[in-house]
């Protein structure tokens, strides 16, 4: 009997994750709140499903592409939601990025329910979701692994299994997003500094990937900084979420994160500046603001 995957949510990492899972030959069915990302992938060859209980309805596998925990939250347990139309046996693949105490609070009022819960945060951003390379962070049980195996070949060149508890792949995930928020303020801090000084910004970039200074943050969004463009690949608003989630991690484990926090601090000003919705890397366009350096601009010459 062919495996039925459905997809919820269909913005910049569902779509692509979609896409590939239709592109290893399984029949996908997808859901989104806005008819825009619904008339995308109905346009690539996917189904669309009009309701969550219609997307739900006899899937062996419903992959979750969402923002946050209150959102999954709401996917599952909200009116109309998916949890009540689940099949036993079949299995929730839980993308977003969330506390790991909610993603153990969720896998267990599911599997109340006879339902697997894989707690699967997701890393690669949306070129690499389109290719089917992700690298996957998950934690579940053997059954619930078993069961996604399909979608989770089908979506990523790379799954780590990192135990039987749901929520451990959700602190992977934190652990991940300490270190990029942080790298991705260093690097900003840096290319705004270096237009500070007045130096050529293509040489700096050029010197900086060849030494030890190099990360592979400042690698890829600097050169966003270099032309000067700013379309969101990954926005600020995700690392005020995400490095805010540090932030009540460590104050439950009363563990100091002070980088983290400073770096919060900055995705904060950029959002307040009205760069929320932009991408990350405009965390140098707010150096630069602060200090009256010079960035490129996206039409220079």
């Amino acid at each position: 009997m062919a495996v039925k995957i459905a997809v919820a949510g269909l913005g910049s990492m569902g779509f692509g994750m979609a896409c590939s899972i239709m592109r290893a030959g399984f029949d996908v069915v997808g859901y989104d709140v806005a008819p825009a990302a619904v008339e995308r992938f109905v346009a690539q060859g996917g189904r669309a499903a009009g309701t969550l209980g219609e997307l739900a309805a006899g899937a062996d596998i419903v992959v979750s592409v969402v923002v946050n925990g209150a959102q999954t939250q709401a996917v599952l347990f909200g009116p109309h939601g998916l949890a009540g139309a689940m099949k036993p046996g079949a299995v929730f693949v839980s993308s977003a990025t969330m506390d790991p105490a909610i993603a153990r609070d969720l896998a267990q009022r599911l599997e109340a329910l006879g339902v697997h819960y894989l707690d699967a945060p997701i890393s690669g951003g949306a070129a690499k979701a389109e290719q089917g390379e992700l690298t996957i962070m998950a934690s579940g049980s053997p059954q619930a692994f078993a069961a996604a195996r399909p979608a989770l070949d089908a979506m990523a060149a790379k799954v780590y299994e990192l135990g039987a508890a749901a929520g451990t792949g959700a602190a992977f995930k934190m652990i991940n997003q300490l270190l990029a928020g942080v790298h991705i303020a260093a690097a900003c801090e840096a290319i705004a500094f270096a237009a500070k000084q007045g130096l050529d910004l293509d040489r700096v970039y050029e010197v900086i990937t060849a030494s030890a200074g190099n990360s592979w943050m400042f690698e890829n969004r600097v050169p966003h900084v270099l032309a000067g463009d700013y379309t969101p690949l990954s926005a600020i608003e995700i690392f005020v979420k995400d490095l805010g989630i540090v932030q009540d991690m460590a104050r439950a484990e009363r563990y100091p994160v002070p980088l983290a926090a400073a770096a919060l601090q900055m995705y904060l000003a950029a959002s307040g500046a009205g760069m929320g919705r932009d991408d990350d890397a405009s965390l140098a366009r707010l150096y630069a603001q602060l200090s009256g350096a010079e960035l490129p601009e996206k039409n220079r010459s």
